[in-house]
């Protein structure tokens, strides 16, 4: 993430000041909608610093915002995309209107559920991910079968799967459930249905994934299709985020401005909260209400007691 007073390129502060995705800021500059010191620019090929004069349509830009982040329960049946060519639901479809323009730290598959974090800011989205962070993501597991301990070896040494290497898992039997098997898995990387795969090499087919932490940030008690903002307390703590700073101590649900991503401004959302979360088998329910904020689950040092009693996901 840049400095206040280091220069960085146009379309990352366009992104910044909240006013699209890098990508769109892109569009934008191509279109003749961007000047810098009053020369219209059709390149997003230009570092600007804090004292230029940036105005989109005529118009001066606001200062950028502070960085944010909010975690979220991202129920089954969402894709983890701004839009999806299969016309699916996505997660930005669904979070409340008072939101400013996010994006999501990594994905969850459409069949996955759990904590998903959001952020205002492109460089910590990039940072957040990762491997070198050396955060293990967390995640409760049901699947098919009843392994031994020695079955999960080999995703403890690590697996190839499709000429593709997944690093060493941690993984624990929490218990037998019938002809259900409930494990805990850590993963460092977090590759393109990873964990699915890897436990396909060893005989067991996962029908139920929940990631429960992201590094320091847990899933606490959320429910499905709740969001909550992390204290700006927390990511100085954890992240060394000075200009989280500007946001004050207090965390708020939204902005009241500018909703998720530009491309869907025009498009009708639900916002949605708290909801009765899923028993194992059951499809969640859709949620329709935004969820009430809290400061319980914000983050926590990984190995740390859970702070209260976690409603879900379902403990051994």
């Amino acid at each position: 993430m840049s400095a206040p007073d280091e220069p960085e390129r146009i379309a990352k502060r366009l992104a910044r000041a909240g006013v699209a995705s890098r990508r769109v800021a892109e569009t934008m500059i191509a279109a003749g909608r961007v000047s810098v010191n009053g020369v219209v620019i059709d390149s997003p090929a230009l570092n600007v610093a804090a004292s230029d004069r940036i105005a989109v349509d005529g118009k001066p830009l606001a200062a950028p915002e502070p960085v944010r982040l909010w975690r979220y329960y991202k129920p089954i049946g969402l894709v983890t995309s701004d839009r999806d060519e299969k016309g699916r639901d996505t997660v930005f479809e669904h979070l409340p209107d008072d939101l400013p323009r996010v994006v999501s730290v990594g994905r969850l598959d459409l069949n996955s559920e759990g904590l998903l974090l959001l952020t205002n800011d492109g460089g910590l989205k990039r940072r957040l991910e990762l491997p070198s962070t050396g955060w293990v993501r967390k995640y409760r597991v049901r699947a098919k079968g009843a392994p031994t301990d020695a079955t999960l070896e080999p995703l403890r040494r690590g697996v190839t799967v499709d000429g593709e290497a997944f690093q060493p898992m941690a993984v624990a039997i929490d218990r037998q459930q019938g002809s259900n098997v409930w494990l805990t898995i850590g993963i460092r990387e977090g590759k393109n249905r990873e964990i699915r795969r890897a436990l396909e090499t060893v005989g067991l087919a996962v029908n139920r994934l929940i990631r429960v932490s992201y590094g320091p940030f847990q899933l606490g008690e959320l429910e499905p299709g709740a969001v909550e903002e992390v204290r700006p307390k927390i990511l100085r703590e954890q992240l060394g985020i000075r200009g989280a700073e500007a946001a004050g101590d207090k965390a708020a649900p939204g902005t009241g401005g500018k909703g998720r991503p530009p491309a869907d401004k025009t498009s009708g959302r639900a916002p949605i909260g708290k909801t009765p979360a899923p028993k194992p088998g059951q499809a969640p329910a859709k949620p329709t209400r935004a969820a009430k904020p809290t400061r319980r689950g914000d983050a926590r040092p990984e190995g740390a007691a859970a702070h209260g009693k976690p409603r879900r996901p379902p403990r051994p």
